[in-house]
């Protein structure tokens, strides 16, 4: 690991100025300091933000749920409104990593970690997200792990969170605050950039903004379910997993939320999804119809091709459990 300069920041402004001039922010640091010691990332500066007033969860006024940004995964899935009322959450974030790193990692952070594409970690080997231009070694190389979905020909990398996917589902919005101090707020689904012709480019942050807070919307009644298919049983990223929010009502289905993790480079929404359940009766021919949907534009790259079949059986089997259970 090469030197660097390390900061503490003593407000979020401060934090922003760092960050500004090019220092890259710190929190619980479970996946930085990884890419670090492999000099996968060198930066010459840190600004750590431990010291912010940001590790607060409390309520917003129209019954929502405001969760600072350094509040770390383990009291995030122990408190109890989550626990109540985000069920679905709760689920992804305990099926997450281990409960060292949960009770490190924070809830920025976590939105915000980097992929775990072999090639990305290994410096030897070219990567379009880690070198713009060098090329996409998994394209014809070990992808097993990698995108289905929203990928392009520089790059087929997936987001590995599980807690992000549960907030997609949970209609999340990400608090901003910018480097003039002024503060912004974006759906979850619009922080995230797929690579196109720019993998590297992963975030729309842009130098000197800092994620402040996650604000979930009040929380109505509804089934939560989250599966996640996993190669054993802990410590291992999903293969695929769906986050599920879902009512019925006189025995068709009132409302569906569903999110996809391991499929592709950004947690995964597709509202024509949820668009062809609403309204119908559950069943089994109407969950294959909402598998094509998902699936109609996914391509595998050989070692990953069985992620295919595999989102379809799992969309399928939680439908079913959700469905069965709203009932």
């Amino acid at each position: 690991m090469k030197s660097f300069d390390y900061n503490r920041a003593a407000s979020s402004a401060d934090a922003a100025a760092h960050a500004k001039a090019g220092a890259t922010i710190i929190a619980g640091g479970t996946n930085l300091l990884d890419l670090m010691k492999l000099e996968v990332m060198s930066p010459d500066s840190l600004v750590d933000i431990n010291r912010l007033d940001l590790k607060e969860i409390s309520t917003t006024d129209d019954g929502g749920l405001r969760i600072g940004a350094l509040v770390t995964n383990s009291d995030l899935a122990a408190h109890e409104t989550v626990r109540r009322d985000y069920e679905v959450l709760s689920r992804a974030l305990l099926a997450g990593a281990s409960g060292q790193l949960r009770n490190k990692a924070t809830t920025g952070g976590n939105l915000l970690q980097r992929t775990r594409c072999g090639y990305f970690y290994d410096p030897a080997m070219p990567c379009n997200k880690r070198e713009p231009g060098s090329g996409c070694q998994a394209m014809e190389g070990f992808n097993r792990i990698l995108a289905i979905l929203g990928t392009s020909e520089h790059c087929i990398a997936t987001h590995p969170s599980d807690m992000a996917v549960a907030m997609m589902a949970l209609d999340a919005e990400v608090e901003i605050e910018t480097a003039d101090g002024s503060t912004r707020t974006v759906a979850l689904d619009d922080l995230y950039v797929l690579p196109g012709d720019t993998p590297h480019i992963e975030t729309i942050l842009q130098p000197g903004d800092l994620i402040t807070a996650v604000i979930l919307p009040r929380s109505k009644p509804a089934t939560h379910l989250y599966r996640k298919v996993r190669d054993r049983s802990s410590y291992a990223f999903a293969l695929v997993s769906v986050a599920a929010v879902v009512s019925v009502e006189g025995g068709k289905i009132a409302s569906a939320k569903l999110a996809f993790g391991g499929l592709a480079p950004k947690p995964w929404r597709n509202r024509a999804v949820e668009d062809a359940l609403i309204g119908q009766e559950p069943s089994m021919s109407l969950f294959d119809k909402a598998a094509d949907i998902l699936l109609a534009d996914a391509q595998g790259h050989g070692a990953n091709d069985f992620k295919i079949p595999l989102a379809r059986r799992t969309l399928k089997a939680v439908l079913r459990s959700a469905t069965e259970t709203a009932q």
